[in-house]
């Protein structure tokens, strides 16, 4: 048989969610782990003050904020989260770096459970329900959906097939899927905590890599010039990008002013050209690198990746030519043309794994956040 070999962080964090979700259990009074009568999903008021984040009763224990997201309370979370971590963790550990890996966990494990203890603390002052403040804030959803957004900036057109390909699905797409779900969840079947828990990990996770997480240029790396990117300014990795198509606009104005807004505060630093056609360079130089799958992160992949990346690398240089012919020829009154790029062709995919399949429409529209 064998061994699975794991990065040090995605085993400590695989070791942690085993042994405090069974310590939770443990310690829980008279409460039933596998089968329970009421709300079997959302396990409010099972939590360990110590081990889970309570609004009314761990504010005296801060370390819940961070361990809390490594306690689930049922076996379907424990399940979930673990696979998640395995097949999540690894891949980005690999990619990233132990280092890094870590700076991100720490961001998206603590900011959505602070965040969730402020708004249960608003709701009990707005409502003044004591079940509020006996809420249980914790699980993996946030690091759950900080992994799918990080899947959508690594590797956005790789498709994972399941069931022998009977689902098929684009890496892009998980991110919209999972809120949507999560949304559902909360407002039909009262799964509400995982619900704020899943959209503060998306915003979290998407924000730290937009504007703060520090980088090496892919793209210079072969020059050995030891140039680094700050977040990702790049079009595909874009707020709206994150949703269906139809809404991407009404979306991207939104999203436009909130950026405008965090500029003007001085949250975040403002995007230049030169930042945009960086963060575009970098993404089209992971799919040139061939990224590994996520269902096997030991294996290389990405020719079509790499194909794909050429054919828009070539656009933007041709589109870039026409644009400076045609100011050329407005003083001169000479037509200009540029060359057409070659479209890129389509891979197919394996059983149980991620590979690249480009799109066969037209290409997205852009967006400024």
């Amino acid at each position: 048989m064998a061994r699975i070999n794991l990065p040090p962080l995605t085993r400590s964090l695989l070791a942690s969610l085993v042994l405090f979700t069974l310590l939770n259990a443990a310690l829980r009074p008279q409460r039933s782990w596998l089968v329970k009568a009421e709300k079997p999903l959302t396990s409010v008021g099972d939590g360990v003050p110590y081990l889970s984040l309570i609004p009314g009763r761990s504010i005296v224990y801060p370390w819940v904020f961070a361990l809390a997201t490594v306690v689930e309370q049922n076996v379907l979370g424990l399940l979930i989260t673990g696979l998640s971590i395995f097949y999540g963790g690894r891949y980005l550990e690999r990619a990233w770096g132990s280092t890094e890996f870590t700076k991100f966990i720490l961001f998206v494990a603590m900011i959505p459970n602070v965040l969730s203890f402020l708004l249960y603390i608003i709701g009990f002052l707005l409502s003044k329900k004591a079940a509020t403040l006996n809420t249980t804030i914790s699980g993996g959803i946030a690091i759950q959906a900080g992994f799918l957004v990080s899947f959508k900036q690594l590797v956005p057109e790789h498709t994972v097939a399941i069931a022998k390909g009977l689902i098929r699905m684009r890496v892009k797409h998980f991110p919209a899927i999972f809120l949507l779900a999560n949304t559902i969840s909360g407002v039909i079947l009262g799964t509400e905590t995982a619900m704020f828990l899943a959209w503060f990990g998306f915003f979290t996770a998407w924000t730290y890599l937009r504007f703060y997480r520090v980088s090496p240029s892919l793209s210079s790396a072969a020059t050995g010039d030891g140039s680094i990117i700050r977040g990702d300014a790049s079009d595909t990795f874009a707020f709206a990008h994150f949703f269906p198509e139809p809404i991407q606009t009404p979306v991207g104005t939104i999203a436009d002013q909130l950026y405008n807004t965090m500029v003007s505060l001085k949250v975040c630093t403002p995007f230049s050209a030169e930042d945009i056609d960086a963060g575009n360079e970098q993404a089209s130089a992971r799919a040139e690198g061939g990224l590994p799958s996520i269902m096997n992160p030991n294996s290389r992949g990405g020719k079509g990746g790499a194909t794909r990346a050429e054919a828009e690398r070539r656009r933007a240089l041709a589109l870039k030519a026409l644009d400076q012919r045609l100011h050329a020829a407005a003083g001169r009154g000479g037509p200009s043309s540029a060359p057409v790029a070659p479209s890129a062709p389509a891979s197919s995919s394996m059983l149980g794994e991620t590979n690249y399949e480009p799109e066969r429409h037209d290409e997205p529209d852009k967006s400024a956040a």
